[in-house]
């Protein structure tokens, strides 16, 4: 008797979702790692989890190193160059002081120097710096 077939849709239940999420990442490193062994190959995964986390394999070398090369086969910028578009100065210096005040205050509320809420946007940024 075989497994059912997973519907592909978003899984609903956060913590249904975190444990797939672990099961399966586990499962694709294992087949990176199985297919760098069996065909001698160079292989590089980047795994970013919901809550920002990075996960990283390089089969052989570092990631940097694969990077790089990636970067020189493609011909693209290389891996010291930022990739991303500049931001405009004053917005970034807007949600730079917005951030600074949403840990601030985050720090306020968890050593009980204040008695204001936090909304849940605010907890979701401090959920990522901790």
């Amino acid at each position: 008797m075989g497994r059912g077939r997973v519907q592909m849709k978003r899984i609903e239940n956060p913590v249904h979702r975190q444990v797939t999420f672990c099961k399966r990442r586990a499962g694709l490193l294992k087949k990176a790692k199985e297919l760098s062994v069996l065909c001698d190959a160079e292989i590089g995964v980047v795994i970013f989890s919901a809550h920002g986390k990075l996960y990283e394999l390089a089969t052989k070398g570092t990631m940097q190193e694969l990077i790089e090369r990636y970067g020189k086969y493609t011909g693209g910028p290389p891996a010291d160059e930022p990739m991303v578009e500049p931001m405009d100065a004053k917005k970034e210096i807007e949600m730079l002081k917005q951030e600074i005040e949403i840990l601030q205050k985050g720090l306020r509320y968890m050593f009980g120097g204040g008695c204001e809420y936090m909304s849940l946007n605010e907890l979701l940024v401090l959920e990522i710096h901790f």
